[in-house]
């Protein structure tokens, strides 16, 4: 048995039964002192010729070893053994003042009663038992079946004393039971916060999703919206060239379903890409940092083309990761799109973005730069808090915070920001391999 498992009995003790742990573990220590005690008054009174006192400890020693056994078969005797353990004390400590001599020194031992009296037993009952001792110790010169060697002068001093300490102990213990009892209640505190915190993150989450959602159906109609009129103007060209009358060879027919049919694929492709996209599988991947990229702004092509937004890309060739794809398109996707927001709001002249990636030993740092004028100062400091943004009602302010997140969370790294007059620089670092 380990030291801590004999020290609380072998029990194991929930939060709540803390104040009930700490009684066992004064417990078992109490009746492993009285018992070393008993066992060492034992011996010497043996070699000292005082066989009826040994004969008396050894039934003390044999008794704790019953109470220490009672310990570990329920928590529910620890009553019991309280009590059993302050009657052997008490009537074990009166004993002394009727058979011992004050050269002795044994009442010395009178001083650890304050401490197991007030720690085993609750202030109800251990106000009783103390009265009770001093009682049984004021009375002793005066009872006539023993005759004592302490004075009554002695005993009250003894008892003066004894009363002294117990104040002492009963004032620092209360002060102990309040010092806890604040320690629980933050414990409390801090726990029902926690909670409330867990459950705010899982709010945000689902906001951030729901966000992420509608951005991902804005970028899908993006994509569709071209192919779709393409197909459109096909159909179209060839009604009104029957309405017109006009013949409709085998061969333009071939070539016009075979680009419905191309498109077609097209719109299936991008379904699947957004699939992917927008429903992780969480699993790390081995890809090129370059393609990353190249999904990224496969998918905000249409948003670009549509600002005149040029994203220049500078990277090394044959860069390979192991990591979570799809996280990292979602972290660079957030900070493009925002980039293109803020070139937009500022009606910025040749509005432009720049990649950069930089290969190191053991990660690759992504840089994101654009020439929207920069960040404001005083916002600079919390534009990676929930539900900040500088968009008024058309921003959620959960981009920047989620993304955040998810370097945190699946890279153990933080989104760097710099500010400059010319623009923004976003730095993102993603290690080569993950584990």
């Amino acid at each position: 048995m380990k030291a801590k498992d004999f020290f609380t009995s072998g029990w194991t003790f929930s939060h709540n039964e803390r104040y009930l742990q700490s009684k066992f573990q004064m417990m078992n220590i109490a009746i492993l002192l009285s018992s070393t005690a008993v066992l060492y008054g034992m011996i010497l009174n043996s070699y000292q010729e005082f066989y009826s006192l040994a004969f008396f400890e050894f039934i003390l020693f044999v008794f704790n070893i019953i109470l220490w056994k009672m310990l570990r078969t329920s928590k529910a005797v620890y009553d019991f053994v309280s009590f059993a353990v302050t009657a052997q004390f008490s009537f074990l400590l009166i004993l002394l003042i009727y058979v011992s001599a004050p050269s002795d020194m044994k009442h010395t031992w009178f001083f650890t009663y304050p401490i197991i009296i007030l720690y085993f037993r609750d202030e109800k009952y251990a106000i009783p038992w103390f009265v009770f001792l001093i009682s049984m110790i004021l009375i002793a010169p005066f009872q006539p079946f023993f005759h004592t060697q302490y004075t009554f002068f002695e005993l009250f001093y003894l008892s003066f004393v004894l009363s002294v300490v117990s104040i002492i102990v009963y004032f620092y213990k209360v002060k102990i039971d309040e010092a806890t009892m604040i320690i629980s209640l933050q414990e409390k505190r801090l726990s029902k916060k926690v909670h409330e915190l867990m459950q705010k993150d899982k709010m945000l989450t689902l906001q951030s999703k729901q966000a992420v959602m509608g951005e991902m159906i804005s970028m899908i109609a993006h994509q569709w919206r071209q192919p779709l009129s393409t197909v459109t103007l096909s159909i179209s060209n060839l009604q009104v060239k029957r309405l017109l009358g006009e013949k409709i060879d085998e061969e333009e027919i071939d070539r016009v379903l075979g680009n419905i049919s191309d498109t077609v694929v097209y719109l299936s492709d991008t379904i699947d890409d957004f699939q992917t996209y927008f429903r992780p599988n969480r699993e790390l991947r081995e890809i090129k940092a370059e393609q990353i990229i190249e999904k990224v702004l496969a998918f905000i092509e249409p948003r670009l083309k549509k600002s005149n937004i040029e994203v220049s890309v500078n990277s090394a060739k044959d860069i390979e990761l192991h990591t979570y794809v799809n996280e990292l398109i979602q972290v660079l996707l957030n900070i493009v799109n925002n980039a293109i927001d803020e070139l937009l709001s500022r009606s910025i002249e040749n509005p432009t973005i720049k990649i950069d990636i930089e290969d190191r030993k053991e990660e690759i740092v992504i840089y994101i730069c654009d020439n929207a004028g920069g960040i404001d100062p005083e916002y600079i400091d919390s534009i990676f808090e929930p539900y900040f943004s500088t968009k008024g009602k058309n921003g959620t302010g959960l981009g920047l915070y989620m993304s955040q997140m998810i370097m945190q969370k699946q890279f153990q790294r933080d989104i760097e920001v710099h500010s400059t007059q010319k623009g923004a620089i976003f730095v993102i670092r993603v290690p080569k391999k993950l584990d």
